[in-house]
């Protein structure tokens, strides 16, 4: 594992140096402070922040792999004495019963909770239902976004809401900050004056289940470097359910434990190396 020491007027700008220097995300490095910065006074005594970026060699080294592809071009100079080599896949026919063989792995596609559960229940159209629609359907006008509207009853006073249609990104937002602002707002508006509170889930293109799978995948991803080189990780700023995620996936993975840090919105998760576990 190799690391590199950069400065900067603040910590946070010295760990953005250091990424674009090695042109990595934040998640596959790991941070240590050496310095941190100082304002003095009048700008008498100040100094800048100094951290130490720890990555891993195969991860930066692994966009030479692309380099290859265009060498074999040329060999199309040669195509008579390809011709031979043409001849043996076709005689190796029993290798297309690979495609067979790799069937079963679009079964992942049945962890995604959101399209099975609308399957068994029938959409609703009660009282609360066409409340949370007329919301939705305003706010949805404002933004200037089409989307139909599919409200589901998963249990008394519990709704999922699917918003279906055609390039639904600006919905979702980066990481779904603004799908995850729409479910407030609609919360906070159906909800209003109410004695009995809704719960109200919104999802649009099946997002919430893949950002799920997504998570714990970065989860297993991080607890496997943080065993094999005995350091704690902190992971990007996320919002409570996404911590949530993170907690559960490896609450039951030996020799590394999580806790929170920060405080909204940045509130992050560190993956730590337990030691009380060797």
């Amino acid at each position: 594992m190799r690391y590199i020491d950069v400065t900067g007027k603040t910590e946070e700008e010295a760990v953005r140096k250091a990424l674009e220097q090695l042109h990595l995300e934040r998640d596959d490095v790991s941070l240590e402070i050496l310095e941190r910065s100082k304002s003095g006074f009048l700008g008498i005594g100040s100094s800048p922040a100094k951290v130490r970026v720890r990555y891993e060699l195969d991860v930066v080294d692994e966009p030479e792999v692309k380099t290859p592809a265009p060498q074999a071009k040329p060999a199309e100079k040669k195509a008579a004495e390809s011709k031979p080599v043409e001849k043996k896949p076709a005689e190796k026919k029993p290798a297309e019963k690979k495609p067979t063989e790799k069937k079963p792995e679009p079964k992942p596609v049945e962890k995604k909770p959101e399209e099975k559960e609308p399957t068994s229940a029938a959409a609703c159209d009660n009282d609360d239902a066409r409340r949370i629609t007329e919301f939705l359907a305003g706010l949805l006008e404002h933004m200037e976004c089409k989307a139909d509207i599919k409200v589901y009853e998963e249990e008394k006073n519990r709704y999922k809401v699917i918003l279906e249609g055609q390039r639904l990104g600006a919905l979702i937002g980066r990481r779904g900050e603004t799908l995850d602002a729409i479910q407030q707002l609609t919360n906070y508006a159906v909800n209003s004056g109410r004695d009995k509170r809704l719960r109200i889930h919104v999802d649009a293109e099946n997002y919430r289940a893949k950002r799920e799978q997504s998570l714990e995948s970065l989860a297993n991803k991080v607890a496997g470097k943080v065993l094999k080189y005995r350091r704690s990780v902190t992971l990007e700023p996320m919002n409570a359910y996404e911590r949530h995620v993170i907690h559960a996936a490896l609450q039951d993975k030996a020799g590394v434990t999580t806790y929170s840090v920060g405080t909204e919105p940045n509130r992050r998760v560190v993956v730590a190396y337990d030691r009380g576990n060797r």
